[in-house]
């Protein structure tokens, strides 16, 4: 880890990466490395090497949401993020802390809110890198990074009690119909199981709730968001 912590700010209002990048800069032991207006360009400058990212959800081209599923899946294990976003409805927010997020800041806030939010997360950073170096390994751990290690996945997929009027079946038919990249919308899941868009969404949003999915968010011309879905990635072993 670096004496300085590398942090890119994201977010679509030039004003408003601007003035973060200010409020980070002022704050001892951080330093911006890059900025981005667009989820596109925040995932490319992510995976390139950065400790934190300043993520807001609302991006013209995929949503924050996303972005946070592209660095899990892609490998940026060591990027942490940090909200902020004025978005405050509960699937966002819900789908942003299940990605393990360091905090969700809701926009405008003050340069001494932001500054208390970084230290904190620099000392958490110190002691979990701390608790890193005098962890034993276990024989699996060793194992990994031999790559000799077998990776088993749990099944996610099988909850233990349905909701009621779910059936067992069924669930397994929507399941089917999804996929760990192409994202599809509840229309899409509809037609693929025939079954009303209702009665889909009753399914996807089951699925969504056990872990088994993730969701996106595209926005259109008018700024209504559409909710999309896919099969969430195992978790790490």
């Amino acid at each position: 880890m670096t004496d300085r912590i590398r942090v890119l700010v994201v977010d679509d209002d030039a004003a408003a990466r601007a003035l973060h990048g200010r409020y980070v800069a002022g704050v001892p032991g951080f330093v911006v490395v890059g900025s981005a207006g667009s989820g596109e360009s925040a995932v490319e400058q992510a995976l390139s090497g950065v400790d934190l990212v300043l993520l807001d959800m609302r991006l013209p081209d995929i949503s924050g949401v996303e972005v946070l599923h592209r660095l899990r899946t892609l490998g940026a294990e060591g990027t942490d993020v940090l909200v902020i976003s004025s978005s405050q409805d509960q699937v966002t927010v819900r789908q942003a802390l299940a990605a393990h997020v360091i905090g969700y800041l809701v926009k405008p806030f003050t340069e001494e809110t932001l500054r208390q939010r970084l230290e904190t997360y620099r000392l958490e950073r110190r002691a979990r890198a701390d608790a890193d170096r005098d962890r034993s390994l276990s024989q699996g751990d060793i194992d990994r990074l031999l790559g000799t290690g077998t990776v088993r996945l749990p099944d996610r997929t099988a909850p233990t009690a349905l909701p009621k009027g779910l059936a067992p079946v069924t669930l397994e038919r929507v399941r089917a119909a999804l996929d760990p990249v192409a994202l599809v919308s509840a229309s899409d899941v509809a037609a693929a199981c025939g079954l009303s868009r209702a009665t889909a969404q009753r399914y996807l949003e089951h699925l969504v709730a056990a872990g088994v999915l993730d969701l996106a968010h595209r926005y259109g011309a008018r700024g209504r968001p559409r909710i999309l879905y896919r099969l969430a990635p195992p978790p790490p072993d």
